[in-house]
């Protein structure tokens, strides 16, 4: 078996390379930053306070664990903040590999990023509700916090379309670039696909959930696949490894 070794860089290309390797781990931990504000907010938290068909142990929740129930609006901003940082490092990292590619990863990284951002003032709506009762619509707090967290949920739903499309341009400037391995691209694409096919998939087939939550495997290894190279390696050093990679 024989080895390669790869050509020496100038200079110039050495500072490239290493402004390019920080880059991309500084968007890698944007990238986990992301993952785990959104995990703690909308699947840890938000699950011990919401009650889907209680609307009054829904009020409950949030008056018996008011520290809690901040710490959830509070996750739910900081997500609002990793995403749309992530978006904009992406951006920083793939540009000179295809401009219109990276803008549309930023967009519709930042419309997903305005879709939290919704969410995050019902939860906030619902937090101030259950505090003073008195705001409540028609004299009802426990019908306007459980609305306000129904309407949070579908902020989110309605965001996965975007939230797929900004993985498929992702996908394409990996496999473009060839800076990380070409398997995670095709990952990320298929992944974005599955990602916006779930979301029909929840309203149009409401038992389907098992389907929709399969549509979304692709997208969950594509996703940790990416923030972990990107801290771990940062990108491939030059066009000949990233072939022989």
């Amino acid at each position: 078996m024989t080895t390669t070794t790869p050509p020496t860089l100038g200079a110039n290309e050495a500072a490239e390379l290493h402004t390019r390797v920080r880059t991309a781990r500084i968007t890698g931990l944007l990238y986990l930053g992301l993952g785990v504000t959104g995990m703690l907010g909308f699947m840890a938290i938000r699950s011990q306070l919401f009650v889907p068909d209680d609307a009054a142990a829904t009020l409950a929740n949030l008056n018996a664990h008011s520290v809690l129930t901040r710490f959830g609006v509070a996750l739910e901003m900081g997500a609002v903040i990793a995403q749309t940082l992530t978006a904009l490092w992406f951006y920083r990292l793939f540009r000179t590999v295809s401009p219109f590619a990276a803008a549309a990863l930023a967009v519709f990284g930042l419309m997903n990023a305005v879709a939290i951002m919704g969410s995050a003032t019902l939860l906030a709506t619902a937090a101030s509700v259950a505090a003073d009762p008195g705001s409540a619509i028609a004299g009802d707090p426990a019908g306007t916090v459980q609305l306000s967290y129904v309407i949070a949920d579908h902020f989110w739903s309605a965001g996965t379309p975007f939230f797929g499309l900004w993985l498929i341009p992702m996908g394409h400037l990996v496999l473009t670039s060839g800076w990380l391995p070409a398997p995670l691209g095709w990952t990320l694409v298929v992944g974005g696909a599955g990602y916006l096919l779930s979301a029909f998939v929840a309203y149009l087939l409401p038992g389907a959930d098992t389907l929709a939550g399969l549509l979304t495997v692709p997208a969950t290894v594509g996703e940790f696949w990416t923030l972990g190279y990107l801290i771990a390696v940062g990108v491939r050093r030059t066009p000949a490894a990233r072939k022989e990679a």
